[in-house]
């Protein structure tokens, strides 16, 4: 992320600290701001948020001011330019509602200013047509946030497939399960809106599409999907009997499936207490009408040197994890990941977290059950097994923090700059596309039931010629 011949926590023509911006002070702002109010504090200042709801950016505000620090100025996004030039801003970090992602990435870029994006990178093929443009014109930068490449257990996956032990990768299956206290929160926020969100072929699938790609080190040529809303939405098969409440906060106690934004501070202060301002309601009955996404997503791909990807994501499962395998010609090695074994009947915004304490669903990394006994054990299992030979067990080290260490690894790359990475993990912005074409097509499959080229999407998937140190690849 810093310009080359600098210091990473120094801009290019000034030498001093890099200035951030964040558009979009919802709950996935936190993990940048507390870095920066935190282990990152040296390493830039934050300086603007770009939010038209002010009662989230107070909630942000006082964290600042209990770290020492004043309130920051706040911009409606239609002031996005005029805040870039009146905050000095060096980078702007895009924590939006996914649809919105293509306007702040490319006004950013066309002003000079580096971007750090959450995934997805947009939602569909106009935005990723827009990015790419404004990329390639860009002397600025543009990084996405894919934390999962730096969870342990997947860098493992990636060592053991580029070592070449197992040979040319042939084919990939990959399983993704969302609980019923996870998946179900997509059904009840802004997700549930596939004009907002891509829907979880692009929300959520995004991240896994673009571990494949990573592993494989891979082009998407190919899509197939199948799949739809089979147990959420005012007709889904999971709904119980009885009459629904609008609102997850109207549902009774022992609901599975109600949630209590008053009962955490987070919730309450970010969303509940900033419903006045903006209309945006965070707690949707899961089986409230006008849900538009699917929560069952079958799809086939097919990558350019002949590997092929089996695809499937649950968002309604009752256990949560994925399991992963890949067909070499020289053997074959899986990945069996447990995040949280059983979810318990009850308020769906607690869950047992490793601690025994309750911990709010806003945070899936804190709610795993390790006590979960032996018929489906908490963690991560990685096995490799050549042709005619016994398999072997990969010791995988996982490290403090969410993901196995990973998000702290990530938001060191972010802040202090990209140093020898062997395996490539920090993303630029045509790793974001090739995630996001994916799920682009998968949709576009959905619709039509046809077999999708990305070449069709409109958009080039390939790499530039000659790339900028800074832009990561890309």
């Amino acid at each position: 992320m810093h310009h080359p011949g600098t210091t990473p926590t120094e801009t290019a023509t000034t030498g001093r600290p890099r200035r951030y911006a964040v558009a979009g002070t919802g709950h996935r702002a936190r993990m940048f701001v507390d870095a920066l109010l935190g282990e990152h504090r040296e390493d830039g200042h934050l300086v603007a948020w770009c939010e038209p709801n002010p009662v989230r950016a107070a909630w942000y505000d006082r964290r600042l001011e209990a770290a020492g620090l004043g309130p920051l100025p706040r911009y409606e996004p239609s002031d996005l330019g005029r805040m870039l030039a009146e905050q000095a801003v060096d980078a702007l970090i895009v924590t939006t509602p996914d649809h919105a992602h293509a306007d702040y990435v490319v006004a950013a870029l066309g002003a000079g200013v580096d971007v750090v994006c959450e995934k997805p990178l947009t939602t569909d093929a106009a935005g990723m047509a827009r990015i790419r443009a404004a990329a390639e014109r860009s002397s600025a930068t543009l990084t996405v946030t894919f934390n999962y490449r730096y969870s342990p257990r997947n860098t493992a996956l990636r060592r053991v497939i580029a070592s070449g032990e197992i040979g040319d990768v042939v084919s990939v299956h990959f399983e993704w399960l969302l609980d019923t206290v996870h998946g179900a929160d997509y059904f009840r926020r802004w997700h549930r809106d596939k004009a907002a969100s891509g829907g979880l072929a692009v929300h959520k699938a995004s991240h896994h599409f673009d571990l494949v790609n990573w592993w494989l080190d891979d082009v998407p040529e190919t899509v197939v999907a199948r799949g739809g809303l089979r147990f959420y939405g005012d007709d889904g098969a999971g709904r119980p009997p009885g009459d629904r409440p609008g609102l997850g906060r109207d549902a009774a106690p022992d609901d599975p499936f109600g949630i209590d934004l008053a009962g955490d501070d987070t919730l309450r202060a970010l969303y509940l207490d900033a419903e006045a301002e903006d209309g945006y309601v965070r707690d949707r009955d899961v089986f409230a009408p006008g849900v538009t996404i699917e929560d069952t997503i079958g799809a086939l791909v097919g990558y350019r040197r002949g590997a092929t990807l089996t695809y499937s994501l649950t968002a309604h499962s009752p256990w949560e994890g994925y399991r992963v395998a890949v067909n070499g010609t020289r053997g074959r090695v899986e990945l069996d990941v447990v995040e949280r074994a059983h979810v318990e009947s009850g308020h769906a915004a607690e869950a047992l977290g490793p601690d025994g304490k309750r911990r709010p669903v806003v945070d899936p990394s804190a709610v795993h059950d390790p006590g979960a006994g032996d018929v489906r054990p908490y963690g991560a299992r990685l096995v490799v097994q050549r042709h005619w030979e016994p398999a072997r067990e990969v010791v995988i080290e996982e490290g403090e923090g969410s993901h196995g260490g990973g998000d702290r690894l990530l938001l060191a790359d972010v802040f202090r700059g990209v140093g020898d990475d062997p395996l490539a993990r920090a993303a630029g912005y045509v790793d974001g596309l090739r995630s996001v074409a994916v799920g682009v097509a998968a949709n576009r499959s959905l619709e039509t039931g046809q077999v999708v080229r990305t070449a069709d999407l409109g958009v080039s998937l390939e790499r530039a010629a000659t790339a900028r140190p800074e832009a990561v690849r890309s």
